[in-house]
């Protein structure tokens, strides 16, 4: 730590650095303050000593929302959720932390709202950091996490199968997160300055339980017994201050699937964790846009795999059947034998998804709020350190624990995995808890083989029991289906250690793999019993989800969709611990590494067509209002609803910037109210002819409560694309409407 400075700078040197600082880019400013700091002399102003600060903190936010029509939803896989408009933007949060005395120990956290992280989109933001901020942002200290939601924009993954439903690579889904989340490290980068960190933690009930219980009863009792829940019920929280104390933001861990808004969702959403940012963010800064609050709120999930927001549990929607209404079979959640009708029930089934969605945002913010108010928080103290290899999951030999030799084995999906979750059923006759003992369909045995390439008997006994449904990791045309090579990275802040997972863990999978690194982190010296650890994923590559050996053979979705086989776990175990030296204090050497995987997205395939033309019916133009605003004055709880002229929304994604406003009516002026990042507000488009080229674009305003009384209206922006030409902005604008 610098030591604080006692005695005062002169005035006329205090005067000599205050013009200098004022002609000082944020990057300037880093460097100068990591050399102020190495020379022990720092201080925020005269007479004020600067107390606790031992790093360089930043935070940022950019804009990373892809097209918001006629394009696949990225989660459920079901090609039937293509995009109609939008309910809230989707946001890259960024935290940057760096010892003081030597800034270049810097670890970069994403946070985006989007399923997972990519291997293709990843590259591109190394690449593009790195030439911005050469040596000092690398592939080592970057991590790129998804918050694993369920209502963004798909197409951006560079493996095949997730593009499936996606009709191949969108990118302009890809571009628009590189260039938001590299917009979201500027800020945060512009902004780093002295600061300390701190951290707590605390129980959140309600808002999760276990969607696969049937498979974690089959993890060992005495394990079982260690824990109250069969899920995580912790939320940790990082807290960053300035140097006075005041609160700049955190970063949180707290494990709850992305599903609260279901897959009949059409609408571009942050799902539950995106709502609890805004929640937060717009507690701490009301008067701030969303996206441009200085206060950055991060909520990360954890070891997700088997856990869901729809906490009434799960029930079949059969009407006209005997079982309807009724909870799902235990083992299979089937009902009547198959899944399709099993759905889980969020806590505001009886309103709708939005609000089961804000419900567990609020529990989210609440347990968040409760850490960062607490006094008894733990001071982070200790070194800044990360460290990043490649792992190639096919074939992967290694030693167990008990000296038994096992390997991983090439990717493959079991038949449960078509059998879909609670939270999203498959379809067919497929079902959860399908393994090797049971007789399969013969007609998807004969049909499979002509998806991917059939199983090799090495294959068969490796999945064991798995039953192959998809061979993916034998499947390379036109390009690979599946990782085989994983990004395997860990993060030290102090006491506190993130690993950064290229995949979905388990309640136990994730408990399993904290212990282990936590008592390696003990027991080799690096830290002391203080020693924290979190998960942080799914990040960097997807490769879908990790089982316990136990789980897995139960073969439900969880452990269908561990496509690496039984000793997946084991196997990053194994991996995450022998890396531990690599975040000590002091470093010797580098870890060994397989090779980086292959770039694909330059070979990838789109069917996407883009957009031809857009023309405004006859007689009229962009941005005419088709129906108006009532006359009558609007009440609390009402919805205010406007159709236009559109155009479509691909012409533009408007980063950034908004497809509406909601302005009042202050003292004579307009001034933006609301905006499409406001969960009040809501923005569609429908398509209503597709030879003529026009659209109509939808626009509502719940109002909230605490709204003032006065005049109102919104505004629509839209793009509009010709035949032949180039793109043109315009505006569209409602009548004028009062609320009382």
């Amino acid at each position: 730590m610098p030591i604080v400075v006692q005695e005062l700078l002169s005035l006329d040197l205090l005067d000599f650095v205050r013009g200098t600082l004022d002609t000082m880019t944020g990057s300037m400013l880093y460097y100068l303050t990591a050399l102020l700091a190495s020379s022990n002399v720092l201080q925020s102003n005269v007479g004020v000593q600067r107390v606790g600060a031992q790093y360089l903190l930043g935070l940022g936010t950019g804009d990373i929302t892809g097209p918001v029509v006629e394009t696949n939803m990225m989660g459920y896989a079901n090609l039937a959720q293509t995009d109609t408009g939008l309910h809230m933007r989707q946001r890259s949060r960024v935290f940057i932390v760096a010892e003081e005395d030597n800034p270049s120990n810097t670890i970069v956290f994403i946070n985006a709202d989007i399923a997972m992280g990519d291997t293709g989109v990843r590259r591109s933001i190394v690449s593009t950091l790195t030439d911005m901020y050469s040596g000092l942002y690398t592939n080592e200290n970057i991590a790129f996490v998804g918050t694993h939601q369920h209502s963004g924009v798909g197409g951006y993954l560079e493996n095949l199968l997730p593009q499936i439903t996606s009709l191949g690579y969108v990118a302009a889904t890809a571009n628009a997160i590189v260039q938001g989340t590299v917009l979201a490290v500027q800020r945060a980068h512009d902004s780093l300055a002295p600061g300390s960190l701190s951290l707590g933690n605390t129980t959140v009930l309600n808002a999760n339980i276990n969607r696969s219980p049937s498979a974690y009863l089959a993890n060992p009792a005495e394990e079982r017994a260690k824990y109250e829940f069969d899920q995580d019920k912790e939320l940790t929280l990082l807290r960053f201050d300035d140097t006075n104390g005041n609160a700049r933001g955190f970063l949180s861990f707290f494990a709850v699937h992305g599903t609260s808004l279901y897959e009949n969702n059409t609408l571009i959403s942050g799902d539950n964790k995106g709502m609890a940012a805004y929640l937060y963010e717009s507690m701490v800064e009301p008067n701030a846009t969303p996206g441009n609050a200085t206060f950055v709120a991060g909520f990360t999930q954890a070891n997700v795999g088997d856990t869901s927001p729809n906490t009434l549990g799960a029930f079949c929607e059969s009407p006209g059947e005997t079982y309807d209404g009724m909870s799902c079979d235990f083992d299979h959640s089937t009902c009547g034998g198959t899944v399709e009708d099993c759905h889980g029930r969020g806590p505001g089934f009886r309103i709708s998804d939005f609000a089961s969605n804000e419900i567990i945002a609020q529990y989210q913010m609440d347990g968040a709020q409760t850490v960062m108010e607490a006094s008894n928080r733990s001071s982070v103290t200790g070194s800044v350190r990360s460290v990043h290899v490649y792992l190639d999951m096919a074939n992967h030999t290694f030693t167990l624990p008990n000296g038994t030799t096992v390997q991983t084995c090439p990717a493959a999906m079991g038949f449960a995995f078509a059998g879909g979750t609670t939270d999203g059923p498959g379809a067919f006759d497929f079902i959860q808890g399908d393994n090797s003992s049971q007789p399969q369909n013969p007609f998807w045995e004969i049909v499979k083989d002509f998806v991917t390439p059939a199983p090799s008997a090495a294959q068969i006994a490796c999945q064991n029991p798995k039953p192959i449904l998809l061979n993916t990791g034998y499947a390379d045309l036109p390009y690979q289906w599946s990782p085989s090579t994983v990004d395997i990275q860990m993060l030290r802040v102090g006491q506190l250690v993130m690993l950064v997972m290229p995949g979905e863990l388990t309640t136990m999978s994730g408990r399993r793999i904290r212990e282990a690194v936590r008592s390696t982190l003990i027991s080799s010296g690096v830290l002391d019993n203080d020693a924290y650890v979190v998960i942080a994923g799914p990040a960097n590559t997807y490769a879908h989800y990790v089982a316990t050996l136990e789980e897995y053979s139960v073969q439900r979705y969880e452990g269908a969709s561990t496509i690496f086989g039984q000793y997946t776990l084991d196997a990053y175990i194994d991996k995450y611990t022998s890396l531990v030296p690599f975040i000590a204090d002091t470093v010797t050497g580098t870890p060994a590494s397989d090779a980086a995987p292959a770039e694909q997205t330059s070979s990838a395939i789109s069917l996407q067509l883009p957009v031809v033309f857009d023309a405004a019916p006859l007689g009229s133009s962009f941005g005419k209002v088709q129906t108006d605003v009532s006359s009558t004055p609007y009440q609390t709880g009402q919805t205010v609803f406007a159709t236009f002229v559109g155009a479509n929304p691909r012409n533009n994604l408007r980063l950034e910037e908004t497809f509406l406003n909601v302005d009042r009516l202050v003292s004579g002026a307009w001034q933006a109210f609301r905006t499409d990042s406001h969960p009040s507000t809501t923005y569609s488009w429908v398509q209503t002819s597709t030879i003529l080229g026009t659209s109509q674009v939808n626009i509502t305003w719940t109002i909230e409560d605490g709204t003032p009384s006065g005049t109102y209206r919104i505004r629509y922006f839209g793009d509009s694309k010709p035949l032949i030409g180039s793109i043109s902005s315009f505006t569209g604008q409602s009548g004028n409407f009062t609320v009382s």
